[in-house]
């Protein structure tokens, strides 16, 4: 049996619909149950799962067997996805094993200056200290001989050393004054960052190479003597312990030892060499096949929340599934949803408990029967809802925080619905409305979510093995009609919808009027047959035809419903006066009342509607075809009745546990003032809309700005024009910015020699001699000018502002989209 869950009749609001296309053929359950009675769904979807869970996606389903042996193997990749960390962070970074970027360098000196300066302070480092041993430098032993006995030195300033006390002072005081200049020059030419970026930046093992061989280079210069440090180092060993000293030769080996590793240890420290020989040291990574660490009981994939509860028999069952590979991402993701639904009703803990043991990561599964989609396109993380969909560019315009880091979408950002503008070919569908869809379909699966994707026919929102609903506008051979009305029994509710995707559009026209005039319609003939007018039949209703008026009229005198009667009177009294709108809901409907649609929006107890109020009830995966190619009007009239349904069924929704979000893939013409304000009610009730547009022209223009106010989320592709440019670009506002402005004077000599040093520079530069002048100050600018996002956005790239339900927000991101 199938308990109508699958069938392509009775798709009310209150029924889940059936598949598309019918699921594949199922394989035995691991554990054959006693009795043939189907186990209770615990998934809080809305209707029971009749079928065992069929091998689809990456998990299939394991061969029977009654005792099942649970092998660890290293290759599940569930297993390290789960253990994978998704650190919290801003709004639409993709929090799959993020790692934070590096601390902001500030800005510094070309590698040319610095190699220039480095060279200029080591010649004149060498020019000093051939000055000072070759005795050039006047008054060079006036601080040494203000500290020592005068009997130690020559008479006269330049005097040198008499006595051998006066030699080894001098020997220190050399040694002194060399690390003095060493350390001089080291400052002033920068070795340290030259060092850092040249050497150290390249990492080991070049590193530790770099820092040996510069090691033994400075070994040899040391005991060459060409730099003074073993003389000047015996001769204060001497002075402290003792000339006595030196007559053993243990000690003076060990002297020598000791400078040999006081001149290698800053080479050791600089080169790390002790990092390296401890990474060396570190054990080789486990052999392909052997059994993975173990892992602890706070590990995600150990299911701590059903220990904490209590069942730790259902988690070691699915523990064993994750470990062994027989899950997917979608079982772990709707199995976690299942379990918090459980935890909100206690008396679901036992029937879920149960549903584990039985058909392990099977348990609670989509009505439909599938685990996963059919194909993925875009990377997602299924346990967080994001999809990625492109890499911040490395751009002045991106903070440096967001450079080189993913951009994701996930429902808190959907919530707050999102707006796409680009031109044809951008890859708007491709790039951003596919990667949504299928992230929202794989949410539904795991009973989070539920997504109605619209788009033309043969546009990429998915295969039809992916949704549960595909509508086929104007094809016979589609499982599902469209119901126009919503699948709402209330003629007011139906009427105002109704009205607003008939005529939303025409500005001439009052909506609540449109609105008036059929339900004065649609009640009486509601109340006289049980159901909606027909296409056909609510043409002629509105054209006032004299025999469709007579056949209703005489239908509720029949059945005595005298308050309808006096709504037809009214409606009569009306027709044909200035201003009724009924003709041109007339035009309206007769879009929609061509051969090509006969029968489609049909109504009454034979037809088979798809009721888009379903939506909000149930996790489904609906796609709507619409024939743009040959009935361009009517598929306009179609979306924008669409997009009215979506926002007036989930305002009205009581139970907003389940996220319902509509994807429009050619908003063209759909977005009135009602929807609008219908728009920015979606994110207090946990829906959202998707909707692209080629360009926001496409929506009349005193809408421009209401739109752009009421999502929260904005894309801007490349190619769009400066007028589009300009509504973003005052839409996402401005930020203060550091300028800087250089203005050259021409420098003016009073001197003669002067004079002539700079008429000579003129004359071999060709350039007068200036001074600049530098300004700097914080000015307000936008944050993308219209110009930039028209000409400076490249191909394959979008600006895209982000904001979450909450109120955190991102600033337009320059974004790479992800093919």
């Amino acid at each position: 049996m199938d308990d109508d869950t699958r069938g392509v009749r009775g798709t009310s609001a209150d029924r889940v619909p059936g598949p598309a296309v019918p699921p594949p053929p199922t394989a035995p359950p691991r554990v054959p149950p006693p009795a043939a009675a189907p186990a209770p769904s615990v998934s809080g979807l809305g209707a029971p799962a009749p079928y065992p869970a069929p091998p689809t996606g990456r998990a299939p389903a394991p061969p029977p067997t009654a005792t099942p042996v649970e092998q660890p193997s290293p290759e599940a990749p569930v297993d390290a996805w789960l253990r994978t960390p998704r650190p919290p962070q801003g709004p639409g970074v993709w929090r799959f094993g993020y790692t934070p970027p590096p601390p902001e360098e500030a800005e510094g000196v070309s590698d040319r200056s610095l190699l220039v300066g480095a060279l200029i302070s080591l010649l004149s480092a060498l020019l000093l200290w051939s000055l000072w041993r070759n005795g050039y430098l006047p008054y060079r032993l006036v601080p040494l001989k203000l500290f020592t006995p005068g009997e130690w030195w020559n008479p006269g300033t330049s005097g040198g050393p008499r006595t051998i006390e006066g030699s080894d002072a001098l020997t220190v005081y050399e040694a002194i004054l060399f690390g003095l200049l060493a350390y001089g020059c080291g400052r002033i030419g920068n070795f340290s960052e030259l060092f850092r970026r040249h050497v150290a930046g390249r990492g080991q093992p070049f590193l530790a190479v770099a820092a040996a061989v510069a090691a033994g280079f400075t070994q040899l210069l040391v005991w060459k003597e060409t730099l003074p440090v073993v003389r000047p180092v015996l001769v204060l060993v001497a002075s402290v312990a003792g000339g006595e000293i030196y007559q053993s030769q243990t000690v003076v080996n060990v002297i020598y030892g000791l400078i040999a590793a006081a001149v290698l240890w800053p080479f050791a420290r600089l080169g790390r060499w002790r990092e390296l020989i401890a990474a060396r040291r570190v054990s080789p990574a486990p052999a392909p096949g052997s059994p993975p660490a173990p892992a602890t009981a706070a590990s995600p994939d150990q299911w701590p929340e059903l220990r904490a509860a209590g069942w730790t028999d259902a988690a070691d069952t699915l523990t064993a599934e994750v470990r062994t590979g027989r899950m997917n991402d979608v079982d772990v993701a709707r199995l976690r949803h299942a379990w918090t639904l459980a935890t909100r009703r206690p008396d679901r803990l036992a029937p879920f408990a149960e549903a584990v043991l039985r058909t392990g990561g099977a348990a609670a599964l989509h009505p439909s029967g599938h685990r996963d989609l059919p194909r993925r396109t875009a990377r997602h993380d299924v346990l967080t809802g994001q999809v990625r969909i492109g890499r911040c560019a490395q751009d002045q315009h991106n903070p440096y925080v967001r450079r080189g880091t993913g951009l994701a979408l996930d429902p808190t950002l959907l919530g707050t619905s999102l707006l796409a503008v680009g031109p044809p070919g951008a890859g708007k569908s491709a790039r951003l409305i596919r990667p949504v869809v299928e992230a929202l379909a794989l949410r539904a699966l795991a009973g989070q979510a539920a997504v109605l994707a619209v788009g033309a026919a043969g546009a990429p929102l998915g295969p039809d093995e992916a949704f549960d609903v595909v509508v086929r506008v104007g094809n016979p051979a589609s499982a599902h009609d469209l119901d126009l009305y919503g699948g709402t029994t209330d003629p007011d509710e139906a009427a105002a919808v109704l009205a607003e995707g008939l005529v939303g559009d025409v500005g001439s026209l009052d909506s609540r009027r449109s609105a008036t005039v059929l339900a004065q319609l649609l009640g009486p003939y509601r109340a006289a047959h049980d159901h909606f007018p027909s296409v056909p039949e609510l043409r002629e209703l509105l054209d006032g035809t004299p025999a469709a008026i007579a056949g209703l009229r005489a239908a509720l005198e029949a059945a005595g419903h005298h308050a309808m009667l006096r709504e037809l009177d009214a409606r009569a009294r009306q027709a044909g006066g200035p201003g009724d709108p009924a003709p041109v809901l007339a035009d309206r409907v007769a879009l929609l009342d061509r051969p090509a649609f006969a029968g489609f929006f049909a109504t009454g107890p034979d037809a088979r509607p798809f009721a888009l109020r379903s939506l909000g009830q149930h996790p489904l995966r609906v796609r709507i075809d619409l024939p743009e190619r040959g009935h361009a009007e009517a598929s306009r009239l179609l979306t924008r009745l669409l997009l009215a349904q979506f926002t007036a069924i989930t305002a009205a929704r009581t139970d907003t546990a389940l996220f319902a979000c509509l994807v429009l893939d050619d908003a063209t013409h759909a977005v009135t003032a009602e929807t609008v304000r219908g728009i920015r009610r979606l994110r207090s009730v946990n829906a959202g809309a998707v909707l692209a547009l080629r360009t926001v022209d496409d929506v009349p223009e005193a809408l421009h700005t209401p739109l752009l106010g009421a999502v929260g989320c904005t894309a801007a592709f490349s190619g769009i024009t400066t007028w589009d440019g300009k509504r973003f670009a005052e839409a996402w506002g401005k930020e203060w910015v550091e300028t800087r402005e250089v203005a050259q004077h021409t420098v003016f000599a009073d001197q003669p020699f002067t004079r002539a040093l700079h008429a000579l520079r003129k004359l071999v530069t060709g350039k007068a001699v200036t001074t600049d002048a530098v300004t700097v100050r914080q000015v307000e600018r936008e944050r993308w000018s219209a110009s930039e996002l028209a000409y400076s956005v490249p191909a394959g790239h979008a600006v895209i502002r982000l904001a979450t339900v909450e109120g955190e927000h991102a600033p337009p991101l320059l974004v790479q989209l992800d093919a």
